[in-house]
């Protein structure tokens, strides 16, 4: 599974020859984590986090990484510190949050060991990738085609807050199903 192949990002800029494939494949490669800083990990990776949970406890733990595919392990930092069989838990996917499914304290410090990421890329993501690389190329490569300024879809009049002209806001349209929410990052 991956985000966008070279294929897609090829139909979407209607290339048929094979030249500018290593480039292309640079900004497939380089739109990845801007999509990621939105929506979190999109193809599954495994995360290994350290969490100060306090040694005399704390009901609930919030994984960094959204959305959570699932628990792989939660071991504790110090000698004689709780292993915990993650079937014992309790994961909510979109937020995170893990918490004993008996109501009892989680010990720490502890590692957490779990999957980020989504089981497919869902087809509107795809496409913002699809059309954050057009974006890219086209306003890169004005003497191949592209276009330098002004008249078209892909000339940016208004950059958004914080963005420059890199993510144009129908990118970010796309995207609003799946962000992140606020605070993580």
């Amino acid at each position: 599974m991956a985000l966008l192949t070279l294929d897609e990002a090829k139909a979407q800029l209607n290339i048929t020859s094979d030249v500018n494939d290593v480039e292309l494949g640079a900004y497939i490669e380089a739109v990845g984590p801007v999509i990621e800083r939105f929506v979190g990990p999109v193809e599954p990776q495994q995360i290994v986090e350290t969490h100060d949970v306090p040694r005399d406890g704390g009901r609930v733990m919030v994984l960094r990484r959204l959305p959570v595919m699932s628990l792989t392990s939660v071991v504790p930092l110090l000698t004689g510190g709780t292993t915990y069989d993650v079937s014992t838990l309790v994961l909510d996917s979109d937020t995170g949050v893990v918490q004993r499914a008996d109501g009892g304290w989680l010990r720490g410090p502890l590692r957490v060991t779990y999957q980020a990421g989504r089981p497919e890329v869902p087809a509107t993501i795809n496409l913002a990738a699809r059309m954050l690389v057009q974006h890219l190329w086209r306003t890169q490569n004005a003497g191949r085609g592209g276009v330098l300024a002004g008249g078209d879809d892909f000339s940016v009049s208004e950059p958004v807050p914080g963005f420059g002209y890199a993510v144009p806001n129908r990118v970010l349209q796309l995207l609003e199903p799946y962000r992140l929410p606020p605070g993580v990052a």
